[in-house]
């Protein structure tokens, strides 16, 4: 497995998103403070997410989806392995923005995986795909922001007006995760800097 590749992809998501990195990595720090263990079950050193799904193939083939365990405003790494002709399949489509991506062996997608319906086309007989998603479920988010509490003994312990606000405030948590996007002038203006103090 190539380690180093996997684990490139945290600094290219650091520098797209930075504040939508800056929120996975406070979510690791603030997991990995209350069970220190999990340290161990990390599977990358310095990757921000806490989830990883190995498609050991021969043919991996993902049919049109949303990941709608994901956390709706964050981001997935998709990485594509193995022996194929990337301009014969393995492409990877991301239907709502009508784009389809050639996508050889090595190549890394960062993509809003809760939010955009995505798939791979199939790859030529004979031809070996294999990927890995690194991401994080929303669940744990809430879970953490709910004081390391399930929503049952979260919600169990208010009354019912209590119970009212926490939801509207969970409803809202969306807009929160929206104002995290960068908008390209921002990322201009950072790039413009780090070339003038390179």
């Amino acid at each position: 497995m190539p380690r180093r590749k996997l684990t490139i992809c945290p600094g290219g998501f650091g520098g797209w998103e930075p504040k939508i990195h800056s929120h996975y990595a406070d979510l690791q720090q603030k997991l990995l403070g209350w069970k220190p263990r999990l340290r161990r079950r990390l599977h990358f050193k310095k990757s921000v997410w806490m989830c990883v799904t190995i498609n050991f193939g021969p043919r991996t083939l993902c049919y049109p989806h949303r990941d709608f365990g994901n956390l709706a405003y964050g981001f997935c790494a998709i990485t594509a392995l193995g022996r194929f002709n990337p301009d014969k399949g393995g492409h990877i489509v991301l239907r709502e923005l009508k784009l389809v991506i050639r996508f050889p062996p090595g190549s890394t997608i960062l993509i809003p995986s809760a939010l955009i319906t995505h798939y791979n086309i199939d790859i030529l007989e004979g031809e070996t795909r294999y990927s890995v998603t690194q991401y994080t479920a929303g669940g744990l988010f809430r879970f953490v922001e709910h004081g390391f509490k399930l929503n049952e003994e979260y919600y169990a312990g208010m009354s019912a007006s209590e119970r009212r606000e926490a939801a509207a405030e969970d409803a809202g948590r969306w807009k929160k995760g929206v104002a995290m996007f960068s908008r390209l002038p921002e990322l201009r203006r950072k790039a413009q800097v780090a070339k003038a103090t390179a």
